[in-house]
């Protein structure tokens, strides 16, 4: 994927550098966990590139007017029991569903300084623009919990379709965004 660039910022991949400020993003997260979860993005996305295959992994958005990396946004694999759901189910009751099927899921996280200004609606926006249009991906999820508001507002901005798990299991997968490609 090539670096990706919006009114405000560049999103670009990770860089060893990061790790700092990944910790600040992830704060809930220690030191070592944000360490790996860096380096391993990096060494991924070199690894899949290699392999022909979608770029899989964060990237760092760095706001431009002060240089400086305040989120974290990307594609993710999403492996959960999705048929679940009311839209895979084909309107269909809810069952639990002992397979799970795999699809492309969004991910975002920001600087808490940085949060309630449109930042992660405006990096998501990005990917999943670059998704569609060049990876003709069918669809792209997001995942989130109950009191996750944020989220679910920028679920919303992004033109997603929210649905609630109808079952208490898995726990995971409480609230789930769905964007089909129109394309």
């Amino acid at each position: 994927m090539p670096i990706l660039e919006t009114e405000r910022m560049i999103i670009r991949p990770f860089a060893v550098d990061d790790v700092e400020r990944i910790a600040v993003i992830n704060e809930e997260l220690d030191a070592e966990i944000n360490r790996e979860y860096v380096l391993g993005t990096i060494a991924s996305g070199r690894h899949l590139a290699n392999l022909h295959q979608p770029p899989y992994g964060e990237r760092a958005g760095v706001l431009k007017s002060e240089n400086l990396m305040i989120c974290a946004v990307g594609l993710v694999p999403c492996l959960m029991p999705f048929e679940q759901l009311p839209t895979f189910a084909n309107g269909a009751a809810p069952q639990a569903v002992v397979s799970s099927t795999a699809e492309v899921g969004l991910y975002w996280a920001c600087d808490p300084a940085y949060r309630q200004r449109g930042i992660a609606t405006e990096a998501a926006r990005a990917l999943i623009d670059y998704a569609f249009d060049h990876l003709h991906i069918k669809r792209i999820i997001a995942t989130t919990e109950y009191d996750n508001l944020a989220s679910q507002g920028v679920m919303r901005k992004l033109g997603m379709t929210i649905e609630h798990n109808p079952l208490p299991d898995p726990f995971y997968m409480q609230v789930v965004g769905i964007l089909e490609n129109g394309a």
